[in-house]
């Protein structure tokens, strides 16, 4: 009998969990091997396993699931990672690819859909939505000024230029992130260079215009550096 895909899944829901397992578990060549509920219980879920490939949802408990994509790729090369998230794909997906995720799918496709993503994967190619893809090949011929803010900044970075966009202030800014004033203006100032903005009104104008076009998507912005 040939050996089974081990997955893992790291997921703080239960009930979405439990759907993913049965999924998963309904495959005759596949099997959930572990579960986990936030990052450090699946890194050492993964660590000790070392599953085919690690299922994985971007907002945790204990932080945000990009961390791990980042240790998984980090450590064990050889586990493929799926993000699989209620976030919109157009923030996320290139992001997570960068830190090494093998693909990007959004919580509300059908089974059939999840089960295509994990043997795509698996297979050694990329997963995402063909519109991601479309964007993806149409970014590689842009230079760094046809980039998005999403292409061109960090992940606290951006967390920052969302923040100065809904009218917060640097302190204001500060004490959400616990970091003191002055980080965050050095922050502010590699925005500013990364972007080509002159000057700060031109940042806040800049910022607020891009949570206006994205205003459903940044509320949960990973804000490590």
């Amino acid at each position: 009998m040939n050996k089974k895909i081990s997955i893992v899944i790291v997921e703080d829901h239960p009930v979405f969990r439990m759907g993913l397992c049965k999924i998963i578990n309904q495959e005759s060549d596949m099997m959930v091997v572990g579960e986990a509920e936030d990052v450090h219980n699946g890194f050492t879920i993964i660590s000790k396993l070392k599953p085919d490939a690690a299922i994985i949802d971007i907002s945790l408990k204990d932080s945000n699931g990009i961390e791990l994509v980042k240790d998984i790729a980090r450590h064990f090369p050889v586990v493929k990672t799926l993000v699989l998230s209620m976030h919109d794909e157009k923030i996320y997906a290139q992001r997570v690819l960068q830190d090494g995720a093998s693909g990007y799918i959004m919580k509300d496709k059908t089974s059939d859909v999840i089960v295509e993503a994990i043997r795509t994967i698996l297979d050694g190619s990329i997963y995402v939505s063909e519109q991601i893809m479309k964007e993806i090949v149409a970014k590689a011929v842009k230079n760094e000024y046809g980039l998005s803010p999403v292409d061109i900044l960090t992940n606290r970075e951006l967390a920052i230029f969302a923040l100065i966009g809904k009218g917060k202030t640097t302190r204001e800014i500060a004490v959400a992130l616990n970091l003191s004033s002055k980080t965050i203006g050095t922050y502010k100032e590699r925005i500013k260079g990364k972007l080509h903005i002159d000057n700060a009104v031109q940042l806040v104008n800049e910022a607020t215009r891009w949570v206006q076009d994205t205003e459903e998507n940044v509320s949960q912005l990973p804000t490590n550096k």
